[in-house]
């Protein structure tokens, strides 16, 4: 009997030595993880020309599972505050390491041939890369140049409005002159308003002449303290 060995795409142990890795079974578990990958392989490819960097956040530190290798990987590659796309899965497919377990997993599992260029970066496409890498960090630099510049202006123009709110709330509000606003026309009106009518005026107003004094009508002269002459 051949030896136990244990297949890590089946998760099984077999007894039948490398003629499971040839079965129905383990091909079609082959192909399915196979299939997982290359979907995250033909996008960083397709970063190769045309490097995206953005603003990290902390979504960028995800990774996928390279099944050659049978380790994770870093999908992105960030430094600092900013994340290059793909750059890590990129960097980890160039690498000779990963050449040399692919070529190991490809004999192993008995995978397609044709199949296996598909999973690997050759230098000269990751030498492109990172020249497509230094042309988006520039970029992305001078976009980062603009948006802090209009930034800049609309914080400008908010201090300029408050200067101007604070301004006209310290200068000094004209006071009218007395006698200006009491020859103005609405002035009478308001005094003409504060007369009395004539049936609410003070009743001494109404009081008759006083009476002349009866010494008018003698005709008698008049003398020192009051003495007849």
């Amino acid at each position: 009997m051949a030896p136990a060995q244990r297949c890590t795409l089946c998760r099984q142990t077999f007894f039948c030595g490398r003629g499971h890795v040839y079965s129905r079974k383990h091909q079609r578990q082959l192909k399915a993880a196979l299939d997982r990958l290359l979907p995250q392989v033909e996008a960083a490819r397709r970063a190769i020309r045309t490097a995206h960097v953005e603003r990290y956040v902390p979504e960028h530190d995800r990774c996928c599972w390279c099944l050659c290798c049978s380790c994770e990987v870093r999908k992105h590659l960030s430094h600092g505050n900013l994340t290059v796309l793909h750059g890590g899965l990129l960097e980890h497919l160039a690498s000779p390491e990963h050449k040399k377990a692919t070529n190991r997993f490809w004999w192993e599992n008995k995978a397609e041939v044709h199949m296996k260029e598909k999973f690997l970066i050759s230098p000269q496409d990751y030498a492109q890369f990172k020249k497509s890498m230094v042309k988006g960090l520039d970029s992305y630099e001078e976009k980062e140049d603009e948006v802090i510049k209009e930034m800049a202006a609309q914080i400008r123009e908010v201090e300029h409005r408050q200067q101007e709110v604070v301004r006209s709330v310290l200068e000094p509000q004209a006071v009218p002159d007395p006698e200006e606003g009491s020859s103005a026309p609405g002035s009478w009106k308001g005094t003409n308003s504060q007369v009395a009518p004539t049936s609410q005026r003070p009743s001494y107003l109404d009081l008759p002449p006083a009476q002349e004094l009866d010494w008018m009508d003698t005709g008698q002269p008049l003398t020192f303290i009051g003495h007849q002459v």
